[in-house]
């Protein structure tokens, strides 16, 4: 990299179940929200920044290029542009690597990038048979032609369509993310037990690691209400309450169920991010760098082959990693990925001398993921950058390895340097 993207600090709201605590708030609000909790904490000027970039997926329809909304609304001058972007559950991954984009290219040298999404406040749609029946309806002039678009519809018109089911199904497959693990789980022969076992360590380790992620979260006061933890950790999980749990995806044969998927959430990330230079003229000691990053295909175990992707180019290796965070979408999903990693058919596929390596368990998801601490999808990317950074200056170690699978049949990969 001819200039390192430095990541000076980050803050994070609570990241909470759907229909919870944070449901009333739109998506714009949950990312002002982090955004005027960073300027505080940092003490930035925010006529300094050069343009924000969040990620989102479902962006409201009230409030489009959402990042736009965000910026203007915590305080940020109307002259600084600002951007959204969507990789699916990369786009946090996006914001990030699309600062260093500009960066490079002398378009700016410092950056407010995030992420955010409001689960809950996905609409519920209409049929496109039933709108142009009301559009029929909002064209007619006279009584009888009202009366004639009236009597056109039916009860099934009224039937909403779920916004957040069909944007978690891949309109190219067919398949819902849920079913592509159902694929993985029965490719790699990984058993209900071992992901259940694999949902309960998550939120054995989030539980233990509260203390510490509350380094980067900011409280968010909704209706008098301080929320100030993430609320998707089980404190009394156990691998009887997660046996009991049916499939949800292949009902007769499946092995997937809520327990070991990633839960669905309402939560936002903001990152100051800057170029290497800006951060030493501005005396500014960054969290850490971004070193490289690199985007693959395979939806599942698009991390293995993104982190052989960037391992090419960089020459990093996995065991030059203190630290790998790797999104829980699905725990099938996440044992899949570390096991082709460990096959040296693969690693040579992928140009690589060898396997790419294994992922000592110690080293794996240390502060739990998103099976106990939620997916909110367009800001997932964006706090495993933070909760990576953090950790390894907990720690004085020196690289992290952060990557994730992306829906679409796409996986991602970035390193992280501690200074």
């Amino acid at each position: 990299m001819n200039e390192r993207l430095a990541v000076v600090d980050g803050v994070r709201t609570p990241f909470c179940k759907i229909g919870t605590s944070l449901a009333s708030m739109a998506a714009d609000e949950l990312g002002r929200v982090a955004v005027n909790a960073l300027l505080a904490r940092t003490g930035f000027d925010p006529a300094l920044i050069d343009e924000v970039i969040f990620g989102c997926v479902a962006q409201p329809v009230d409030a489009t290029n959402v990042s736009r909304v965000i910026a203007l609304r915590a305080g940020v001058p109307q002259a600084v542009p600002a951007m959204t972007v969507h990789r699916n559950c990369a786009s946090g991954f996006e914001a990030v690597t699309q600062a260093y984009e500009r960066l490079v290219a002398d378009r700016g040298s410092a950056f407010i990038v995030g992420g955010v999404e409001s689960m809950s406040q996905i609409p519920l749609l209409f049929k496109q048979s039933a709108a142009n029946k009301f559009s029929r309806l909002s064209r007619a002039k006279s009584i009888f032609q009202k009366l004639g678009a009236l009597t056109a519809f039916r009860p099934d018109d009224f039937a909403p369509r779920v916004g957040l089911l069909i944007g978690l199904t891949d309109p190219v497959c067919g398949l819902n993310m849920g079913e592509t693990a159902e694929v993985l789980a029965r490719e790699f022969a990984i058993s209900r037990e071992a992901q259940d076992a694999f949902a309960l360590e998550s939120h054995k380790r989030a539980i233990a690691a509260r203390e510490k992620l509350s380094e980067e979260i900011c409280p968010v006061y909704e209706r008098g209400k301080a929320i100030t933890q993430d609320n998707g950790p089980r404190e009394n999980q156990t691998m009887e309450a997660l046996a009991a749990l049916r499939p949800v995806f292949d009902k007769n044969f499946g092995t997937v169920t809520a327990g070991n998927s990633s839960q669905i959430t309402d939560g936002a990330v903001a990152l100051l991010v800057m170029g290497e230079r800006k951060a030493a003229e501005l005396g500014l000691t960054p969290l850490g760098f971004l070193t490289a990053y690199a985007y693959a295909k395979r939806m599942g175990l698009g991390p293995a082959f993104a982190i052989a992707k960037a391992q090419r180019a960089s020459g990093l290796t996995l065991e030059q990693a203190d630290i790998v965070e790797m999104n829980e979408a699905f725990a099938a999903q996440v044992i899949a990925a570390e096991a082709l990693m460990k096959s040296d058919d693969f690693g040579k596929s992928m140009g690589l001398d060898s396997a790419i390596g294994e992922i000592p368990g110690a080293k794996l998801n240390v502060n739990g993921g998103s099976i106990a601490l939620g997916h909110p999808v367009g800001a997932t990317g964006a706090r495993m950058v933070l909760t990576a950074l953090k950790e390894l200056q907990r720690r004085k170690a020196r690289r992290a390895l952060v990557t994730l699978c992306v829906g679409g049949g796409q996986g991602a990969a970035i390193w992280l340097e501690r200074q």
